[in-house]
């Protein structure tokens, strides 16, 4: 893994990777299956379960506010990217659109393709958790989840759902795609939550 592309942290970095990790300035882009091209005019989050059903568009997501993040981003196969710059809509400014039920303690993200991912819902009403449609100043690239995903800086990427489009919000845990084959259900990186032993 260390070498051209890969650099073992040194210096202050030390303290901001998580054991276990090694340092990129790329941003490497690891999916399962093929990437969904969706366009912003077809795009949409949908939202039920234990929660006001409800349809945002892209242009409903475009109404609220938006604003620069900068986070750290670690991938559950080893890399991480310091200080990557994003632009989104904070997770908590979107569920000020939500009417959700007090029963709610996880939620599934859904994602054009199939794929799948949970969260506790006190992971995902974190203050530093954001839908992202920039990186690195530029519309998010399909590759990378583009036009919108979730961002989980605290967690894992795979928790960070590329090409998100639904959110059920449930009274229980229910596994997502890579927790039913194996993943951890949580991800936290500095408690190397990488497998279910």
């Amino acid at each position: 893994m260390v070498g051209k592309f890969f650099q073992r942290p040194a210096g202050p970095e030390q303290e901001r990777v998580p054991p276990g990790q090694y340092l990129t300035k790329g941003f490497p882009v690891l999916s399962y299956g093929p990437t969904p091209k969706v366009g912003k005019d077809d795009w949409e989050l949908r939202v039920w379960g234990l929660a006001e059903t409800r349809r945002f568009t892209w242009a409903d997501m475009m109404a609220l506010p938006h604003q620069a993040f900068t986070a750290d981003f670690h991938c559950v196969t080893r890399w991480s990217r310091l200080d990557a710059h994003w632009r989104g809509i904070r997770v908590l400014d979107f569920m000020a659109q939500v009417c959700l039920d007090a029963k709610a303690t996880h939620l599934m993200q859904h994602c054009y393709g199939g794929y799948t991912t949970n969260l506790t819902l006190d992971d995902f009403l974190r203050p530093e958790n954001f839908f992202a449609f920039e990186l690195l100043g530029e519309p998010l690239p399909p590759d990378h989840g583009g036009p919108l995903r979730l961002v989980v800086p605290h967690l894992y990427a795979w928790k960070s759902a590329k090409w998100i489009n639904g959110l059920e919000f449930l009274d229980h845990e229910e596994l997502g795609f890579w927790e039913r084959n194996g993943y951890h259900r949580r991800g936290e990186p500095w408690a190397e939550e990488r497998y279910d032993n």
